[in-house]
């Protein structure tokens, strides 16, 4: 079976996350988020699947390749155009791209899926397929109930008694809602749906194609079947995911490396001793980590590839992205992190360049950023104080 998934977006609201990221790379755990969907569809039989680029699409192309150690073949379709050694977005929408791809190659020429690549998903592909050949529609919608204070988020479809869809609503306020169920961005189609979509211009699914469908009365329907849909649309949505996944709530997203104690996870080539740090579970370190004594970690946490966190630093309830340098006068609670920029979850960002704190947050891969030799003193006879009181601690006493 064939698939696109969409992956051209910018994430404008997962800024500052997506600045260098891409919305469908950004990682649960140590894990993209477009790769859990790629093996999740290869599970159900989809082996064919196209990957439409855009914004930083070097980074989704040069990730997966050709698609063969997850199982699929995979190819790519860029939106966009090159000028003066800068690549341009140029989006086509949802519906536009699969025209593009359609007149190209008439690629689809079956049965085919059509996924968001920025959301978390465990539907039975197989059984959401059944359904749409048992309706003997054009195309079939995945629909998910929501609470009423989240249906501002999503495009809603209102259904008659034989499940068929007959309109939309583009992210209606709870009060005007007239249907809970939420467009999941999951959709199956027929190929005879390219006579409903434009010939040459930009065009959107869900703004523009499916509500022109419903008007006219065509066979698309929706589909009910319960399964996880985790939208990872803004920043307190991945802020959330990364924290459900740390504590383990996802069983196809599992830490790798080993566990050294209870609720310690450690990827390969980390450097740590235990003994010497505060650390409260759950905590998982990814590959090539380093985490120097005294340092005090507090789970739900999650610490990227290459990251060194100083002696003195504090974390908790955190995430911090592949090569952050944290330093020994950090603070960060409840916090999304890298050597760029700190985060909360309501994306209040701090620049620490900008804030002339880089000695606080900085790029693993860089030399320390240098700070004055008072500033120096001053953070030495604070790590002196720390170093005092961690060793009068139980759990110093316990180690020696």
């Amino acid at each position: 079976m064939k698939a696109l998934i969409l992956a051209a977006g910018k994430g404008t609201r997962l800024m500052p996350l997506s600045l260098d990221i891409p919305k469908p790379m950004l990682p649960i755990l140590d894990r993209p988020v477009l790769e859990c969907l790629i093996e999740h569809l290869a599970q159900h039989g989809v082996d064919q699947i196209i990957i439409n680029t855009s914004y930083l699409a070097k980074e989704i192309e040069d990730y997966f390749r050709s698609g063969r150690r997850f199982g699929v073949d995979l190819a790519f379709t860029y939106e966009g155009i090159e000028m003066e050694g800068k690549f341009i977005s140029t989006p086509l929408g949802s519906a536009g791209t699969l025209r593009a791809i359609q007149n190209h190659t008439g690629f689809f020429d079956d049965t085919f899926l059509v996924l968001c690549g920025d959301a978390l998903i465990d539907i039975d592909i197989t059984a959401l397929v059944d359904a749409h050949h048992q309706s003997g529609g054009l195309a079939t919608l995945a629909l998910a109930q929501t609470p009423p204070h989240k249906l501002s988020q999503y495009g809603v479809a209102v259904l008659d008694n034989n499940r068929r869809i007959t309109s939309f609503q583009e992210k209606p306020a709870p009060e005007v809602a007239l249907s809970n169920l939420a467009n999941t961005g999951v959709y199956v189609f027929e190929p005879e749906i390219f006579d409903y979509i434009p010939a040459s211009t930009p065009a959107d699914l869900g703004g523009d194609v499916f509500p022109a469908l419903a008007r006219e009365g065509k066979a698309i329907y929706g589909a009910e079947i319960p399964f996880n849909w985790i939208d990872i649309g803004r920043v307190a949505d991945y802020f959330a995911v990364q924290m459900r996944a740390i504590q383990g709530e996802f069983p196809n997203i599992l830490p790798l490396g080993k566990q050294l104690q209870n609720g310690l996870y450690v990827g390969a080539n980390c450097r740590i001793d235990p003994r010497h740090c505060h650390i409260e579970g759950p905590v998982i370190l990814a590959d090539s980590v380093t985490i120097e004594n005294h340092a005090t970690l507090i789970g739900p946490l999650w610490i990227g590839r290459g990251s060194v966190i100083e002696r003195g630093a504090h974390l908790e309830r955190s995430v911090v992205f592949n090569y952050t340098r944290v330093g020994s006068q950090a603070v960060l609670i409840e916090k999304l992190a890298s050597g760029r920029w700190c985060a909360n979850a309501d994306a209040i960002t701090i620049d620490p360049l900008i804030s002339n704190i880089p000695w606080i947050l900085s790029d693993s891969r860089t030399p320390r950023p240098h700070i004055s030799a008072s500033e120096r003193r001053f953070f030495e006879e604070v790590d002196r104080k720390i170093a005092a009181s961690v060793s009068d601690s139980p759990l110093e006493s316990a180690a020696r």
